[in-house]
């Protein structure tokens, strides 16, 4: 596949690294606790990884954890934030060829952003109810 998506609960890799090939692009996105993993050490070692959050994902992601407790990743390897790429300050893909992964452990700010987005959707199109808790 070109582009691969893991929203999982695994505590176990669910796929086998090598057969990721060339120029693909993963979305990890699931199992953000220091004990599960999504991804194998033959991705995390062989990606250019961006990252929601650097500090969030050292201390949730398995993906990374795992590996670094094992001896075979480092958090000095191929990190970049989300938010350095989308203003310039890193890159993402340099080479056509070059694997991406971006894991994502969830931050607080990006399920409020999305929940104003859909509010004011809503209110916009005149739709939903209000409710008092």
């Amino acid at each position: 596949s070109d582009i691969v998506v893991t929203a999982t609960t695994s505590k176990t890799p669910v796929f086998d690294g090598s057969w990721v090939k060339r120029g693909t692009h993963i979305n990890g996105i699931g199992s953000h606790s220091p004990q599960a993993r999504e991804l194998d050490e033959r991705v995390v070692s062989s990606a250019r990884i961006i990252v929601d959050s650097l500090e969030a994902n050292l201390k949730e992601a398995g993906d990374f954890l795992i590996p670094m407790a094992e001896g075979r990743f480092s958090k000095e390897m191929k990190y970049g934030e989300l938010g350095e790429v989308v203003l310039g300050g890193k890159r993402g893909r340099e080479k056509p060829d070059e694997i991406t992964l971006f894991k994502s452990v969830g931050l607080a700010i990006e399920d409020v952003s999305t929940a104003a987005a859909v509010y004011a959707k809503a209110k916009s199109l005149g739709v939903g109810r209000e409710i008092t808790l």
